[in-house]
């Protein structure tokens, strides 16, 4: 026989339903869940776990039992005004790939560090890269954060999370000689479209910087080059995984910057000028010749010069390593990047910078023997 404010019942269906507290909604009303049984003392054997469990839930965790879907919904309504939409595309793509399929189920005051850590040994499993892993938990606690801040949960389940360590970047710049082989198949490239693949390579341009690129922006008179735009593919937010391209202002006040022109770079420009009529540098009859139509025939080129699979920013890469080669200092290659320090410069192009320590140290040897 059930007790007064036990919450336990008998249905029509003939079975025994009893409700535990869960927590809050937004709007203040409690949150129940239930268990079901045949006989009542079935469902009170049941029920006293759940209830101490969530009591604990509650005083640890926060009273606010929401979705983590509808809290994330929230979220990404409340952001979206106040970041860039290429960056709200990437906060939206990161929970609906890979947070909420593994955490939608449960509610804000059930998320717990060991979730968490269990979330993160399933990336892992994937495999995820470290650098990914690192990125989701980051979207994910500023999430979490927001539901803080509002008084909706006492701790963030993030925090003291262990992530895989952080593998070293390999910087594969292409050598001189399959750079060469490279612009030699990109000159004889039709119709010019091998062009952004050289300039690129003599400009060290962020592939969405030289989408970007508008007329405008060359100076041929003073030979320079503004950077002060970018083209990024986003997705729309439609769930549909459609996607559009956007240009925006350079992300920082490093990327916005200015690139001399060498003699080169402004001669192909030049002869280039003269059979263009849109606004941008590197165009099609659509518009800006886009990042993924650029990938497409550099990997076209590739094929052509027999060099193997090239990822378009090996070419940001192999015009910093020239650089280095040359013995430009730090600080002018980090300007050219649009690096925002020359440490970072430091820390991406470290193994270009040994090559001349080696040289030192066998002239060195080569004195002293």
């Amino acid at each position: 026989m059930s007790r007064r404010g036990e919450n336990i019942y008998f249905r029509k269906d003939q079975r025994w339903e009893g409700r535990y507290q869960k927590g809050k909604t937004l709007d203040g009303k409690t949150k129940y869940g239930s268990v079901y049984g045949k006989t009542y003392n079935e469902v009170r054997r049941k029920l006293y776990p759940l209830r101490v469990k969530y009591q604990d839930i509650r005083e640890c965790y926060g009273e606010v039992a929401i979705g983590m879907g509808e809290w994330c919904d929230t979220w990404l309504n409340e952001v979206k005004e106040n970041v860039e939409p290429a960056t709200f595309s990437s906060y939206e793509h990161k929970l609906r790939t890979y947070i909420l399929p593994h955490l939608e189920n449960y509610h804000l005051n059930e998320l717990t560090l060991e979730i968490i850590q269990e979330l993160v040994s399933r990336w892992k499993r994937q495999p995820l890269a470290p650098s990914s892993i690192r990125v989701n938990i980051q979207v994910l606690k500023n999430c979490l954060n927001k539901a803080i801040r509002q008084g909706f949960m006492k701790q963030n389940p993030c925090e003291g999370v262990k992530l895989p360590k952080r593998e070293p970047k390999k910087q594969q710049a292409l050598s001189l000689k399959k750079q060469q082989r490279l612009e030699k198949a990109a000159l004889s490239y039709p119709k010019q479209k091998g062009l952004p693949i050289i300039f690129a390579l003599h400009t060290g341009l962020r592939i969405g910087e030289v989408a970007a690129l508008k007329w405008e922006n060359v100076d041929f008179e003073n030979n320079i080059i503004y950077i002060t735009h970018t083209a990024q593919r986003v997705r729309t937010g439609n769930r549909d995984m459609k996607t559009k391209i956007i240009c925006r202002a350079t992300k920082t006040q490093a990327s916005t910057r200015i690139i001399p022109m060498g003699t080169l770079v402004r001669k192909w420009l030049w002869e280039y000028r003269k059979k263009k009529s849109g606004p941008f540098v590197f165009s099609t009859r659509e518009g800006l010749c886009e990042p993924r139509l650029m990938t497409y025939h550099l990997h076209q080129l590739c094929k052509k010069a027999k060099l193997g699979q090239i990822h378009f920013h090996q070419l940001r890469h192999t015009f910093a390593t020239r650089c280095v080669e040359a013995k430009a200092d730090i600080s002018s290659i980090s300007g050219l990047l649009g690096h925002s320090s020359t440490q970072m410069t430091l820390d991406v192009y470290t193994h270009s910078l040994l090559s001349p320590k080696i040289d030192a140290i066998q002239l060195m040897e080569a004195a002293v023997s």
